[in-house]
C-alpha cells in the first residue's frame, strides 16, 4: 500500500538528470499519478526518463548546447510509455510476484489519518457526509483491525469521487473553464509526446488537484497518508 516512493523516486530521478532542482508542477504530479494508476512499474518510468535525457543530451552535443532547457516531466512521457510497453512485453509468461506484507499502515495511524481528514473536511464546510463516513471507517477499523486495507482504500476512492462531484457542482462555470484552459496551456508543448488518452487523464487529474487545493480539502486514499 505504501506507494510514496513511486512519486519521490521519479521526482529525484528527473531532478538528477536535469542537473538542477526544479519543483514538479501540479501537471507533473498529475502525470505521475496517471502512470501509477495505469500500473506502469517504477522501473519502467525511471528507464523512460533516462532514455529521454540520453537522447536530449545527444542532440544537445550536436547543436552545441542550443537546445531549450527541459522544464517539465511531460517532456519524457513518450519515452516512459515506450519503456512501459517493453516492460509489458518482457513480462508476458512470467508468474506475478507476491506482494510484500503490509507495513507502515498499522491500525492506529490509519484510523488517525481518517479522523484527521474528517476534521479537515468538516472545517471546510463541504461534504459533511464524507467526514461522517470517514469517522465511521476509523471506528470500524479499530473494531476490526484485520480488514483488508485494499478494500478500505477502494471505499476511500469512492468517497473522494463523491466529494469531488460536490465540489464540481458548487464551482462556478467560469472557474472550471479557466482551470481547463490552464491545463491545456501547460500541456500544449507536450501534446506531440503524449497519447490522447493520457492527455485527457492528466487534464482530469490536474482539475481535481486544483479544486481540492482551492477548497483546502485532502486526498483521501491511503496512498497520501504521511509516514514518519
Amino acid at each position: 500500500m505504501n506507494h510514496i516512493p513511486y512519486f519521490t523516486e521519479i521526482e529525484d530521478r528527473f531532478q538528477q538528470r536535469r542537473g538542477s532542482i526544479l519543483m514538479l508542477s501540479t501537471l507533473d504530479w498529475a502525470l505521475i499519478e496517471t502512470w501509477h494508476d495505469a500500473g506502469i512499474p517504477l522501473e519502467a518510468v525511471l528507464r523512460g526518463i533516462d532514455e529521454a535525457f540520453d537522447k536530449y543530451e545527444t542532440r544537445k552535443l550536436r547543436t552545441k548546447g542550443r537546445l531549450q532547457k527541459i522544464n517539465g516531466l511531460a517532456w519524457a512521457a513518450q519515452s516512459v510509455m515506450q519503456s512501459a510497453e517493453l516492460s509489458a512485453e518482457a513480462a508476458i509468461g512470467l508468474a506475478p510476484r507476491k506482494e510484500s506484507p503490509e507495513s507502515g499502515f498499522e491500525t492506529e495511524p490509519v484510523a488517525a489519518y481518517l479522523e484527521a481528514n474528517a476534521q479537515t473536511i468538516e472545517a471546510s464546510g463541504i461534504a459533511g457526509e464524507t467526514a461522517t463516513r470517514l469517522r465511521e471507517l476509523a471506528a470500524d477499523l479499530r473494531i476490526n483491525p484485520t480488514q483488508h486495507l485494499e478494500d478500505l482504500d477502494r471505499t476511500l476512492t469512492v468517497l473522494e469521487e463523491k466529494m469531488l462531484a460536490a465540489i464540481l457542482a458548487a464551482t462556478p462555470e467560469d472557474d472550471l473553464v479557466a482551470l481547463r484552459e490552464q491545463a491545456a496551456r501547460e500541456l500544449a508543448p507536450y501534446r506531440g509526446k503524449m497519447q490522447a488518452v493520457q492527455i485527457k487523464q492528466v487534464q482530469q487529474q490536474f482539475l481535481q488537484k486544483r479544486l481540492l487545493e482551492a477548497c483546502n480539502l485532502p486526498r483521501l486514499s491511503l496512498f497520501y497518508m504521511p509516514h514518519s
